[in-house]
């Protein structure tokens, strides 16, 4: 069987799934089972892997979707919490009488506090949480929606506090034969997986800090009387200093601390600063930019939501008591990867098993205190003891994530397993490279140097099916290593911009624009926003294969692997 044919069946599962997700309008919990399917059936037949390995590999799969599920489930849980508790209704309440001007408000309400909660929360929430928002102080819903989706791009590689890097990107890549590779090159895979954190954080940086431009922009040109881009560029001094304001502590973050916490912090320093600017009118425009009235708006802008977040609750909540937890979520996270000690402390439990069914490198494992599901927990849990004092909140909290997480779970369940089958696929009897390997390899020859400029844009197709940057890492990030191998470039930048380029992705991810429209009664008209993020993300996947070929080629970067 010739390699071009070997690379096509490998490959053929991510197309299958492509085919129903986007072509068939499948949803993910019925075409990821097809995907999986696939899968088994390739690595038995075609690249006859032993029933024993691929069994293996489907076990540890397991393993890493529990850990996947728990910091899905603490993200959830503590945002739920927080809105039965009342915090978020007291957050959304301060942000209302901020600015008069609509491209400031998208700004400070999407870009600035929905990064935060990208970086807290993830897994689509932040568009949940900014959509409704801005419709309640008198934006469109279809506006609302474009808004919330464009932030999904810069803050989501670390976003629920750093889920894409530590679960994707190090549960997507051979660790076993990298790290043994590394130690013969004096390195470890902590300071490989840093290298690639440092990376992903610098090249979003650059990117994203035009974001805000383009919010404004999009927001002038599709919503505004006069249909004009540069209504949105008469803000470009406020926008540029609020991207800086994100990007900047951000860039730092991801540099020196790790991948847990640039969107967290980049978001609270941008919040607290954009906000502050704004009050005191520091580079604001000098023409307050605003929708026509309402009456003339088309019904295709409109949804089904009606929210009134002006209606006093019998014990409104302090502003610095709602932010408390948000701000402890940082404090604890921070104090858990750098302090030694507590490190230890937290990473003392841990539950894992190695070699599953007597398999060679195949092994799974989950610190359930360590992993920042255990901290969102522990946090919701000081939130209610800090704000009500009862446990009503907890209980209606718990069955609402539990739910979630039943869906999520379901999808995950097959689609974590199918990337494990992929990775362990080079143990074999028919003497095949993995099938990451051999698609690489085919993907290499086939573009040659080029690559370099392709590989966000293979990031982001993963994202745009499966609707998660995570899950994208995990099923691209080997791939995108035995490239960068083959054609003896860095493969830190290679997986660096698949990270980038899943996170752009998910701009246009199906699942997050019907789950974003879902939440101000816009469903049925996903077509409407998913035809304007697009620019957006092609904007993204451009800048990052240009930054890519300059890396590579200008700089000739190299890492600890060359």
């Amino acid at each position: 069987m010739s390699d071009t044919i070997l690379a096509l069946i490998a490959f053929s599962p991510i197309v299958v799934a492509a085919i129903l997700l986007v072509g068939l309008n499948w949803p993910a919990k019925r075409a990821m089972p097809v995907a999986f399917a696939l899968t088994v059936v390739i690595a038995l037949t075609v690249w006859d892997m032993s029933a024993n390995r691929v069994l293996a590999s489907i076990f540890q799969g397991f393993g890493i979707t529990i850990s996947v599920l728990w910091i899905i489930f603490g993200a959830i849980f503590l945002l739920n919490t927080l809105k039965h508790t009342g915090a978020i209704s007291t957050i959304r309440n301060g942000f209302i009488n901020v600015s008069p001007d609509r491209r400031v408000q998208a700004i400070i309400i999407a870009w600035c506090f929905g990064s935060f909660i990208e970086g807290a929360s993830g897994f689509g929430t932040p568009a949940a949480i900014a959509a409704p928002l801005l419709v309640a102080i008198g934006f469109p819903a279809l506006a609302a929606v474009l808004m919330g989706m464009m932030i999904q791009s810069t803050p989501v590689s670390f976003g629920a506090v750093g889920t894409p890097i530590i679960v994707g990107v190090d549960r997507g890549l051979d660790t076993t034969a990298i790290s043994a590779a590394l130690l013969e090159n004096g390195s470890s895979w902590v300071a490989y997986l840093q290298q690639i954190t440092a990376g992903v954080a610098l090249i979003h940086a650059v990117i994203g800090t035009l974001i805000p431009v383009l919010m404004a922009m999009m927001l002038t040109r599709f919503f505004g009387k006069n249909k004009s881009w540069t209504e949105g560029l008469d803000i470009l001094p406020f926008a540029l200093f609020a991207g800086l304001a994100f990007t900047i502590p951000y860039a730092l973050t991801g540099v020196f601390l790790g991948p847990e916490f640039p969107s967290l912090i980049g978001g609270l320093v941008g919040l607290s600063v954009v906000v502050f600017a704004a009050k005191r009118n520091f580079l604001a425009p000098k023409k307050t930019w605003d929708f026509e009235h309402e009456s003339k708006w088309p019904a295709e802008w409109l949804g089904s939501l009606k929210m009134d977040l002006k209606k006093e609750t019998a014990k409104p909540m302090n502003m610095v008591v709602a932010w408390l937890p948000y701000v402890l979520l940082a404090v604890i996270l921070v104090a858990s990867r750098v302090s030694t000690e507590f490190k230890s402390l937290l990473t003392s439990i841990n539950l894992g098993v190695s070699n599953i069914l007597g398999e060679a490198g195949v092994s799974a494992a989950i610190q359930p205190l360590y992993l920042p599901g255990g901290i969102l927990v522990f946090v919701a849990l000081l939130a209610v003891l800090i704000q009500t004092q009862n446990v009503k909140p907890l209980v209606k909290a718990f069955g609402e994530s539990s739910k979630t997480l039943i869906g999520a779970g379901f999808v995950l369940v097959f689609t974590i397993p199918m990337v494990r089958i992929f990775i362990n696929s080079g143990v074999n009897a028919a003497d095949l490279a993995s099938m990451p390997v051999t698609t690489a390899t085919f993907a290499a020859g086939l573009v040659g140097d080029a690559f370099p400029a392709l590989s966000a844009t293979v990031g982001a197709l993963g994202a745009f099916i499966a609707g998660s940057n995570t899950v994208s890492n995990m099923m691209f990030s080997q791939f995108q290593y035995e490239v960068a191998q083959t054609l003896t470039i860095s493969s830190v930048v290679a997986i660096a911009l698949q990270a980038v380029g899943a996170a752009a992705g998910n701009m246009i991810a199906i699942h997050n624009v019907v789950a974003a429209s879902a939440t101000v009664g816009l469903l049925g008209r996903e077509g409407a926003t998913l035809r304007k993020t697009i620019i957006p993300t092609a904007y993204y996947l451009l800048a990052a294969g240009l930054i890519g070929l300059i890396v590579v080629y200008g700089f000739k970067f190299t890492d600890y692997l060359m």
